[in-house]
C-alpha cells in the first residue's frame, strides 16, 4: 500500500512537472516572438526607420510569419557532415537555454522548482551550451564552421569567469544561492547601489555570453561566413535563433533578480509582482538593443584581451571587495565607494586607451601645421 501511495505521488508530481515545463516553453516562445518584434522596432527607430509595418497591425504578426517561414523552409544537411552531431548540437543548445528557467522565479511563487542552490544550477547548466556550439561547427564538416565553434568556445569560456565571480559576490551579500532569498535580501537596499561594478561586469559578460553586439564575433558574417551555424538552415537554424533570445531574456531576468530588486516595487505588490519583474526585464532588454544599434563589433583579439585583461581581474576585485566588506562588517556605503572607485578608474583607463589614437593624430597634425607655418616666412623671405 505504501509503495502504491509513493508511486501515485511520484506520478502526480511528474505530471505537474510536465505541465509546468510545457507552460514555461509556451511562455518563452511567446517572449521570443515579442523580443524579435521589439528589437526590429527599436533598431528601426534608432536608425530612423519604421521597422515591421506590413504584416498585421504595426507589424505584430511579422515574428509569426518569420517563424512559419523558417519551419517550412527546406532543411539542408551536408552530405559530408556527421549526421548525429549535426542533429544533436542545436538540441543541446536549446535545452541548456531552456532548463535554466526551471528555477528562475518571476515572483515569490511563480517558479517551476525553486532550488536552494538555484544560482549554482543556472551557472552549471548554462555552460552546457558551449558544447552544443562546438559540436555544431565540428559536425558540419566545414572548416569555417569549425573555426566559428572554436571561437565561440574561447569567447564563452572567457566571459563565463566574470559571470561566475560576480554571482559569487552577490551570493556573499545575500548569504544564499537561492534566487528568492537573494531578492528578499534587497528589501533594505538593492544591490546595484552597493555593487555598481558588479552590475556593469555582469551586463557586459552577459552580452558576450549570448553573442550580442559588440560580442557577436562567433557568427560574424564578415569574418567567418556564419560561425558554427554556417551549414544550418530552416528549422535547425531557427533553434539556435530561439536559444539566443531565450538566453537574452534569461540574462536580463538574472540582472533584475541579482541587482535590481527582482519583483519588488515601491507602489504595486502582491499579485502585481510579475508586472514589476517583466517591466524591469524589458527595460534591461531595451538597453541591450540600444547597445546593438550603437557599438561596432569587436575584433577577436580585442574581445579576448578585454576579457582577460579587464573583465576577469575586475570580477576578482569585486569578490575581494565584497569579502572585505563582509568580514569587517563595514557599512554599506563603504562597499559602494570601493565598487564605484574601481569602476571609475577602469572606465577612465579604457577611455584614455580608446581616445589615444585620435589624440596622437591630433598631435601629429598640430606639429605638421606648426612646421608649415615656420616654412612660409622662410620661403617668402628667400623669394624677396
Amino acid at each position: 500500500m505504501l509503495e502504491a501511495i509513493l508511486l501515485t505521488i511520484s506520478l502526480d508530481d511528474f505530471i505537474w512537472i510536465i505541465v509546468g515545463l510545457f507552460a514555461m516553453f509556451t511562455c518563452l516562445s511567446i517572449v521570443v516572438l515579442s523580443l524579435t518584434w521589439l528589437e526590429r522596432k527599436v533598431l528601426g527607430r534608432l536608425q530612423l526607420r519604421l521597422g515591421p509595418t506590413r504584416t498585421g497591425p504595426m507589424g505584430l504578426m511579422q515574428p509569426i510569419a518569420d517563424a512559419l517561414k523558417l519551419i517550412l523552409k527546406e532543411d539542408i544537411v551536408p552530405a559530408s557532415s556527421e549526421k548525429a552531431l549535426f542533429w544533436v548540437a542545436p538540441v543541446i543548445v536549446v535545452i541548456s537555454a531552456f532548463m535554466i528557467w526551471v528555477t528562475i522565479p518571476g515572483t515569490q511563487t511563480a517558479v517551476i522548482q525553486n532550488l536552494d542552490l538555484g544560482l549554482f544550477y543556472i551557472i552549471a547548466f548554462s555552460v552546457i551550451g558551449i558544447l552544443g556550439l562546438v559540436l555544431a561547427g565540428w559536425g558540419s564538416a566545414n572548416k569555417y564552421g569549425t573555426l566559428g565553434g572554436l571561437r565561440a568556445a574561447a569567447q564563452l569560456i572567457s566571459y563565463e569567469i566574470p559571470i561566475i565571480m560576480v554571482a559569487i559576490s552577490v551570493a556573499m551579500l545575500a548569504q544564499s544561492l537561492d534566487l528568492r532569498e537573494i531578492v528578499d535580501g534587497q528589501n533594505d537596499y538593492i544591490y546595484v547601489f552597493v555593487q555598481p561594478l558588479g552590475l556593469v561586469l555582469f551586463f557586459i559578460a552577459g552580452l558576450a555570453e549570448v553573442g550580442r553586439t559588440p560580442f557577436d564575433i562567433y557568427f560574424a558574417e564578415s569574418e567567418i561566413v556564419g560561425g558554427p551555424f554556417v551549414e544550418y538552415s530552416g528549422a535547425h537554424w531557427s533553434v539556435f535563433f530561439l536559444a539566443e533570445y531565450i538566453n537574452t531574456f534569461a540574462i536580463a531576468a538574472l540582472m533584475v533578480i541579482l541587482f535590481l530588486g527582482g519583483w519588488s516595487g515601491p507602489v504595486l505588490s502582491g499579485n502585481w509582482e510579475i508586472i514589476w519583474f517583466l517591466g524591469k526585464v524589458y527595460v534591461v532588454i531595451m538597453v541591450i538593443f540600444w547597445v546593438r544599434g550603437t557599438f561596432p563589433r569587436l575584433r577577436i583579439d580585442q574581445l579576448m584581451a578585454f576579457a582577460w585583461k579587464v573583465m576577469v581581474p575586475m570580477s576578482f576585485l569585486s569578490v575581494v571587495m565584497t569579502a572585505v566588506y563582509q568580514f569587517y562588517d563595514w557599512p554599506a556605503w563603504s562597499l559602494t565607494a570601493m565598487s564605484s572607485a574601481g569602476l571609475a578608474v577602469v572606465g577612465l583607463l579604457i577611455f584614455k586607451k580608446m581616445t589615444a589614437p585620435s589624440k596622437l593624430v591630433a598631435e601629429v597634425k598640430a606639429r605638421r601645421e606648426a612646421l608649415e607655418a615656420q616654412r612660409r616666412p622662410a620661403a617668402s623671405g628667400g623669394g624677396d
